[in-house]
């Protein structure tokens, strides 16, 4: 099972619906729930979907020298992809991570999918949760 927040979700059909009809693709970051401030029912150690990278973040530097520097170490391990005149599936041309997220016009939470590296669908929850606050030291 794959678990994202309600927010992290709608800001991305928010970038999907502002992007169409091209695609994109996006690396998105968990938060262990057991982080939360209210209990989630889940393992504390199970990652959470709440956070996301900007698409263009780092990209002069990976033009020239091949290295994502848009996504902190660590980070990452998932990926938002849209398919704007596609199909809810995972693509062989798709960028792949351990976990990918799918979604499809008309950008609802019914055309959303998550899939594992292989293509395998994946069972997507959708929490109304919001992350812990972040500083910044």
């Amino acid at each position: 099972m794959v678990y994202a927040t309600r927010g992290l979700v709608n800001v991305l059909f928010d970038l999907a619906e502002d992007a169409e009809p091209e695609a994109i693709n996006v690396v998105l970051a968990s938060t262990p729930a057991g982080e939360f401030d209210r209990d989630l029912g889940l393992d504390p150690e199970t990652p959470v979907l709440t956070h996301f990278y900007l698409p263009d973040a780092g990209r002069p530097v990976a033009a020239v020298f091949g290295m994502d520097l848009g996504t902190p170490v660590g980070r990452g391990r998932a990926r938002f992809l849209t398919h704007p005149q596609g199909k809810l599936e995972l693509t062989e041309r798709d960028d792949l991570a351990a976990v990918v997220l799918v979604a499809v016009p008309p950008w609802d939470e019914r055309s959303i999918a998550a899939f594992d590296r292989t293509g395998a669908r994946l069972g997507l929850s959708v929490l109304d949760a919001e992350p812990p606050q972040e500083s910044f030291a």
